[in-house]
């Protein structure tokens, strides 16, 4: 990682939870350099949820790396409750949820979502739920003796997102985590995840490429551009929580939808 990873940046607004200033990343291939990002600046209030959108190779997920400290920005810095990301995930303040839930399959359920605890000596956080309470918090109770090859698709990524919860993080960074489930079962999961994230309070950022999934889901939906990566617009989603599938059909949500529309496509793409 690089010599920033353990700065403390403290000189931002209080209620900024995440905060992502001026951040650009490189990636060196064997003839060119590839800029993935360039100067991204963002932040989240505690317990937001924002979505991130834009077209494939934007740098969506890329920023989530940064984030979760899985890489470093080449220019920039980022903070997570005015730690570095490196000094967040060591405290396990970061939950990371991918497209592919990446279940143990030798291993039941239970000992699925157990294994952030056993990673970090056992020690669960004083006060979190346990594992037991994770899945029924997920809506998997009775199913704690299972393995991974005896449920469907959108059973193991209930399993990954109560194992993501595991140590109570701060922050869940989610990638495209339903995008490869059916429509139906998609929508389903994304009513579990907003109801799951009301009763957590951690700050939420999703990656998808689903503009109705970023209107349903979102506080606030930050737009990127094709690569290098810009933020080109942030759009507040005005919509009354809890959120329910009724609400897709109203005007409001078209809305919404249109400005997404607007801002990823321009005002020809919205007309087409």
């Amino acid at each position: 990682m690089s010599e920033i990873d353990d700065r403390v940046v403290v000189d931002h607004v209080v209620d900024d939870h995440v905060v992502v200033d001026h951040v650009g990343k490189r990636f060196a291939l064997k003839r060119r350099e590839v800029v993935a990002l360039d100067d991204v600046s963002l932040r989240m209030q505690r317990g937001e949820f924002v979505a991130l959108i834009g077209p494939s190779g934007c740098g969506k997920s890329t920023l989530l790396r940064l984030l979760a400290d899985v890489a470093a920005p080449t220019s920039g810095t980022i903070s997570i409750g005015g730690r570095s990301p490196a000094a967040a995930r060591r405290d396990h303040r970061i939950g990371f949820v991918f497209q592919d839930p990446t279940l143990l399959p030798w291993r039941s359920v239970l000992d699925n979502v157990r294994l952030p605890i056993q990673i970090a000596g056992g020690r669960g956080v004083a006060g979190a739920a346990s594992p037991e309470e994770l899945l029924a918090l997920v809506g998997l109770r009775g199913f704690e003796s299972a393995k991974p090859a005896q449920l469907s698709g959108g059973m193991r990524q209930r399993v990954a997102i109560a194992r993501a919860l595991a140590l109570t993080p701060e922050l869940l960074l989610m990638d495209e985590p339903f995008g490869a489930l059916d429509e139906i079962t998609r929508q389903q999961l994304n009513l579990e995840l907003l109801r799951i994230w009301a009763e957590t309070g951690t700050t939420a950022v999703l990656v998808t490429h689903s503009i109705s999934e970023a209107a349903l889901m979102a506080d606030r939906i930050v737009v990127l551009s094709p690569r290098p990566g810009r933020i080109t617009e942030m759009i507040d989603v005005d919509l009354p929580r809890p959120r329910t599938l009724a609400l897709m059909q109203e005007p409001a949500f078209f809305a919404v939808e249109n400005a997404v529309r607007s801002a990823l496509f321009g005002s020809v793409g919205v007309d087409a």
